[in-house]
């Protein structure tokens, strides 16, 4: 984890570029204005702020190997988020962190190495992605599993077209209504998990995406052989300050914003059953 100097001192960020990916949701690339580079692990998040309007947490979507640059894919879900998803070039965003735990991406080397996305959850885990595909030699088989309400939602559509067509990455994309002239296949990701090429007893899982979903998603992934603490989710609920001061992220004894959000699979399955409050 990436240690942080000062956690509650925002630093100056420049929109450099934007790119629409659905109808609500926008990835902005960022670059700091001070001309530092943020060193973050793959799953971290930032607290991201509109000046004036407020600060929300947002995981990072960047690459970890170019931390002179930081990628944040937001949705338009409230006041700041909407600041933030009609954010121009030019413009300058708060950013504080990165904060919380990550991937271990490399805990997998050697192994297989199963990502399994649930519509924006997929950016939280581009970044273990582009990690893995950096150093392809030193894992085995690597499958993406990645599903959406509808092909209108599915972001990042050019990157997995690219990652589609290597030969050394399994690509199924999944949604759960196909308009008419829709050819790809249709049901809930979880259906993809059973036939998926990999050995379960030598997979890393990682998932992220709605809470039910990542319920589901673990429970397959432990039905077809994988070990609880093989595998890891992403539990972002509720986080508001990025420290663990304001406890709006407690979830039983845990907050997610310290001491996750990403956790073994063994100890998120209670928190998954926990409703929100």
């Amino acid at each position: 984890m990436t240690a942080v100097a000062d956690p509650l001192l925002p630093r100056w960020f420049q929109v450099q570029r934007t790119q629409r990916e659905t109808a609500d949701t926008v990835t902005l690339r960022l670059a700091p204005v001070d001309g530092r580079p943020l060193e973050f692990a793959a799953g971290q998040f930032t607290m991201l702020s509109a000046f004036g309007i407020g600060e929300v947490p947002i995981s990072i979507s960047g690459d970890p190997a170019r931390p002179d640059v930081l990628w944040h894919t937001v949705r338009d879900v409230g006041g700041t988020t909407k600041a933030l998803v009609h954010a121009a070039p030019g413009d300058r965003l708060g950013v504080r962190g990165p904060f919380g735990s990550g991937w271990g991406v490399s805990d997998g080397e050697g192994g297989d190495v199963v990502i399994v996305a649930g519509g924006i959850g997929l950016a939280p885990l581009r970044p273990a992605i582009l990690e893995v595909l950096a150093e392809r030699e030193r894992y085995r088989r690597v499958v993406l599993l990645y599903g959406t309400r509808s092909p209108d939602d599915v972001v990042y559509a050019k990157e997995l077209e690219r990652w589609r067509g290597r030969f050394d990455v399994e690509v199924e994309l999944t949604v759960d209504y196909g308009p008419p002239g829709w050819r790809g296949r249709v049901g809930l990701v979880t259906t993809l998990i059973p036939r998926a090429g990999f050995e379960p007893t030598r997979t890393l899982a990682l998932a992220c995406g709605p809470e039910v979903m990542m319920r589901y998603v673990t429970a397959a992934l432990v039905d077809r052989g994988v070990p609880p603490t093989s595998v890891r989710v992403s539990l972002e609920r509720a986080m508001h300050c990025g420290v663990g001061l304001c406890g709006r992220c407690q979830i039983r004894d845990v907050f997610t914003c310290v001491e996750g959000p990403v956790l073994d699979g063994d100890r998120a399955a209670p928190l998954l059953e926990a409703r929100e409050v």
